[in-house]
């Protein structure tokens, strides 16, 4: 936007020495300024004395032709008259008012003049405009010819780069962008028409420059700085009577004078402008023409630079004024835009503040009649009426918190922020269940029967969970404990914990502290903190309503550690029953009781929770279950669960037992469950689709039955043709009836095959009266066993794909050098083969190779098998140097599975000699165990993984370390079943029982 400056007009009364001619004037503007003065309601108002004079500086007249016009500055002298009439009387004509004398040298007679560019607008004759000029050699250009009487130059704007926007650069980069063009490349830069303007002042940098008349390059004469040659334009001679040309200048004035109401940046500007024409600072202000208006329009408006350039290029002062008045148009839509939305906003902004002023009103009112009081007030009653049931209960330091609390609340400002923390901080207090207990169960037969009802199996923890209800039965009262399931996943161990609580007859809480990494979660924020909370426990009492919840803390052993602390260490207070009888949060800042909590928590392994949390927890380990055990858990619980979720009936569908066992072993040998709910599922929805489609097909049949009944009703039809569509739906019946596989049995047959014999079609005047209700009970008979689908071994992969595991026995006979063992997993446990041969034999080459994704710890059990193997030959065989002179290979697949472990030692030296002697192992033989290198054989863990995993390969024998007979004897008969044990002090033992068989009593 172009900039009126008026405040430099004594700075330019200063600079300009140049000779200077008093003239007298007393005449008013003619009538078009008088018309631009109305608009604006600027006009100024004439002196109370009978006369003054006013003195001022001139420049030239832009629309001038001739010579005498284009002085450069004149000093004249006004004198104004007692009133607006006398002032009209005495002024002859128009000219009169615009006497100039000129001085040397006139504008015209600047043929070259130096380029200076403009950035972002034009500059139009007879205004201000002020740049900055980066270049110094310009600005010390622009400084001497300034000294020497000479001071114009031409200021052209600039273009825009070809394959640039220009909306998108920012000032400052403009300005950047013309400092670095010179010479050539800014000539061809340049618009070429442009103004004739006079250098008023230079301030540092800046330049302040008038515009005079419009000019056009012809030629460059220097480069650095730009000189170029210019022509002097004048406007084409037009008629000032001209109807058209009038009405245009009059449809501009009108148009400003609209927009002057509604724009108070418009009215700035030509406040401003007014103001610079009463100081006299244009040339025969007047004279106020047809082009000076149209010029005047275009500069102050908002128009973008290239819309200005083309007013000023034009010299048809008709179409300039056109050009003018378009965009003054655009200015008037643009201000009634604005107009509408600052109505709008001001409407919503009053209708606002009028609402909030009758609340406020009304809320006075209320308060007066004693109808309702004001919020603190409100707030305060509202936290006593929630202490009030439970204030005996609540500790004395608590209550003495809490009365000071609601003390300050009253002393704080509503709109203030501590106002808002300390309501948060007294909302989180008051609703708290201080000394709110639930009436505990302390029914045993009760418990077991709940416990039994949701899961199958875990005795270990029914168990535990029965002796905490006995004791608390015996006490009278309960105490909160620790306890920790340790287990695979989907053993359940989570869904566990509500059965736990449905038992006991508390709330139930779960949370999830896997990943977590920040120790507010635990012991809460700070209250200084912007959106501060309590932690996982306060939440957990504030939700139940109770103090004796069951809480279960899920995936303790995925415990993370962040920058913000450790939460494992939080945890030790909160889980430590010694300590947690005042537990303290960060937010709350007052002790808690969490004595009465019984804390459940979770892990897959213990291994990674840290030794003094894990001190503090009472683990029980879930083992996974065996074949038997998940066969009763999927059809007692989880086959008619399933069922139900896809609304399928009991009589429409039959999974065998036989089905549900190759299930298990061949799709889900996992420990838990989870895997086998899954397939079951997937079973499930297929045979609902199954069911949908049958029906679809089905379904046509139906109104040909009624059809046929209503004309039976009628005696419309024959008994041949009742016949006929009576033999027709059996035909249908009996091919939906194929659903079911070939292989099924007589009595399955049974079930799902209907007599084909079309006794019960009678003739129509035999047919009872009730025969539509007849055939309608027939057909849902029909359908239900058209809809009756059997799942059996041999059509289980239609519903689950093929079998994803396989026997895990490899072998029918071990060949010599392999022996099965036995290992543990986190999803349970598993046979594990090792397999070892000989590569090469001569003297002296003794030597062991490992593979198959061995650890350190199991490739130091196989140096240490290795080392007693080779003991144990030379005590049976002295003269036998097998181990000495012969390298072997060890292996232990599968080969992409990491394993690791002390555990095989004793299944390596039994492959090592079996290789040795040439002697193959009993087939029906698993071992585990720690040896050393005396042969002493060490305990192991996970007994019930490895017997479950010995079981499902029809492992016969299993060899244990003495020192894990009580783990084995603590497991339940059904696991233990038809099972040779044998439990082993030394390595001596093992080769008895392995390899010291008589071959030909094996045959």
């Amino acid at each position: 936007m172009l900039k009126l400056l008026s405040s430099t007009s004594r700075q330019i009364h200063s600079h300009f020495t140049s000779p200077c001619l008093r003239v007298a004037i007393e005449s008013q503007p003619n009538s078009l300024l008088k018309s631009l003065s109305l608009l604006t309601g600027l006009t100024q108002r004439n002196h109370k004395s009978p006369s003054f004079y006013q003195r001022a500086f001139f420049c030239s007249d832009s629309s001038s032709g001739d010579g005498g016009d284009g002085g450069g500055i004149v000093e004249v002298e006004v004198r104004s008259g007692a009133s607006e009439t006398e002032a009209e009387g005495g002024a002859s004509d128009s000219s009169n008012s615009s006497a100039i004398v000129p001085t040397s040298p006139r504008p015209e007679d600047y043929l070259t003049v130096l380029a200076l560019p403009l950035p972002h607008r034009p500059l139009f004759p007879g205004f201000y405009m002020p740049i900055y000029v980066k270049d110094p050699k310009l600005l010390a250009a622009l400084q001497e010819s300034r000294k020497r009487q000479a001071p114009y130059c031409g200021a052209f704007l600039l273009k825009d780069e070809p394959d640039t926007d220009p909306s998108v650069v920012t000032g400052s980069e403009s300005d950047k962008n013309i400092s670095d063009l010179k010479g050539k490349d800014l000539f061809n830069r340049l618009h070429e028409v442009g103004t004739l303007a006079q250098i008023t002042t230079i301030q540092g940098d800046q330049v302040i420059l008038i515009g005079h008349r419009r000019l056009r390059i012809t030629e460059m004469v220097s480069e650095n700085p730009l000189t170029v040659k210019v022509d002097h334009l004048k406007d084409k001679p037009y008629n000032k009577d001209d109807d058209v040309i009038k009405a245009t200048s009059f449809e501009v004035i009108s148009t400003l004078r609209d927009v002057l109401k509604t724009s108070s940046l418009w009215r700035d500007h030509v406040q401003t402008y007014t103001q610079v024409s009463s100081l006299s600072r244009f040339s025969h202000v007047g004279d106020f023409n047809f082009p000076r208006l149209a010029d005047f329009g275009a500069a102050i408006s908002g128009a973008n630079k290239l819309q200005c350039q083309e007013v000023l290029e034009e010299l048809d002062v008709y179409k300039r004024l056109k050009l003018t008045l378009e965009l003054v148009k655009k200015e008037m839509e643009i201000s009634k835009i604005q107009e509408s939305i600052a109505k709008a906003i001001e409407e919503k902004i009053s209708g606002e503040q009028r609402r909030y002023l009758l609340n406020e009103q009304l809320k006075a009112i209320k308060k007066e009649l004693g109808l309702e009081t004001d919020d603190k007030t409100a707030l305060s009653d509202k936290f006593r009426e929630r202490l009030e049931p439970n204030r005996e209960k609540i500790p004395e330091h608590v209550l003495q918190v809490i009365e000071e609390e609601l003390t300050k609340l009253q002393l704080l400002e509503a709109s203030s922020s501590e106002f808002n923390v300390t309501r948060n901080y007294l909302d989180w207090l008051t609703a708290l269940p201080w000394g709110n207990y639930s009436d505990e169960n302390f029914d045993v037969l009760r418990a077991q029967k709940i416990l039994d009802e949701d899961h199958y199996g875990l005795t270990d923890v029914k168990e535990r969970i029965l002796e905490f209800i006995a004791v608390g039965k015996l006490r009278g009262i309960s105490q909160g404990k620790i306890i920790c399931l340790s287990g695979p996943p989907g053993v359940g161990k989570t869904s566990i914990g509500r059965s736990i609580a449905r038992a006991l007859n508390r709330k139930f809480f779960r949370f999830s502290v896997g990943g977590l990494s920040d120790v507010a979660e635990i012991k809460g924020h700070r209250r200084t903190y912007i959106g501060a909370m309590p932690g996982k426990m306060v939440q957990c009492l504030k939700n139940v309503g109770t103090a004796n919840p069951l809480v279960l803390i899920d995936e303790i052993d995925k415990l993370g550690r962040g920058h913000t602390g450790d939460p494992a260490s939080a945890l030790l207070e909160l889980l430590d029953p010694e300590q947690n009888a005042n537990f303290l949060d960060h937010y709350l800042d007052v002790p808690i009781d969490v004595s009465k909590v019984l804390f459940v928590c979770t892990a897959n392994v213990v291994d990674t929770i840290p030794n003094p949390l894990l001190d503090r927890m009472e683990v029980v380990s879930i083992a996974g279950y065996i074949t038997d055990e998940k066969v009763h858990i999927a059809r007692d619980y989880l086959e008619k669960a399933t069922r139900e979720a896809c609304g399928i009936k009991p009589e429409q569908v039959e999974v065998t037992d036989a089905a549900l066992l190759a299930l298990i072993e061949n799709y889900c040998r996992e420990a838990g469950v989870r895997n086998l709910q899954k397939q079951i599922e997937k079973i499930y929805r297929k045979i609902a689709l199954q069911l949908v489609r049958q029906g679809a097909l089905i379904e046509p049949a139906v109104p040909v039955a009624e059809l046929d009944a209503e004309k039976i009703e009628c005696v419309e039809t024959s008994t041949e043709s009742v016949e006929v569509n009576s033999k027709k739906q059996n035909n249908e019946i009996l091919e939906e009836a194929e659903i079911v596989h070939t292989d099924q049995t007589p009595e399955e047959a049974e079930i799902v095959q209907m007599d084909p014999q079309p006794n019960h079609v009678q003739s129509p005047l035999d047919q009872p009266t009730d025969s539509k209700d007849t055939a309608e009970s027939e057909g849902s008979e029909g359908t239900k066993a058209v809809d009756k689908v059997l799942v059996d071994t041999s059509n289980l992969a239609d519903f689950v794909g093929k079998p994803v595991f396989h026997a895990e026995r490899i072998y029918d006979q071990t060949p010599v050098g392999v022996v099965m063992g036995l290992a543990w997993t986190a999803m349970g446990g598993s046979t594990l083969y090792i397999e070892t041969t000989q590569i090469e034999q001569g003297d002296g080459k003794g030597a062991l190779n490992l593979t198959g994704q061995l650890g350190e710890v199991m490739k130091e059990s196989a140096q240490i098998a290795h080392t007693v193997a080779r003991g144990i030959l030379l005590s049976k065989e002295p003269d036998n140097l097998y181990f000495a002179n012969t390298k072997l290979h060890l292996h232990v697949p599968a080969g992409a599975t990491p394993k690791d472990g002390p555990s095989a030692g004793c299944t390596m030296i039994t492959s090592f000699l079996s290789l040795a002697m040439k002697k193959l192992v009993r087939k029906d033989l698993a071992m585990t165990g720690e040896v050393t290198l005396t042969g002493k054989i060490l305990p192991i863990g996970g007994v019930k993984e490895k017997t479950i995993a010995a079981r499902r390969s029809d492992v016969k024998t299993i060899i244990f370390p003495s020192a894990n007979r009580r783990d084995f004897d603590e497991l339940s008969p059904n696991v233990k079943e038809g099972l040779d044990v044998h439990f082993v002090d030394d390595y001596s033992q093992i080769f008895e029982l392995a390899l010291g068989y008589d071959e030909n009593e094996k045959k």
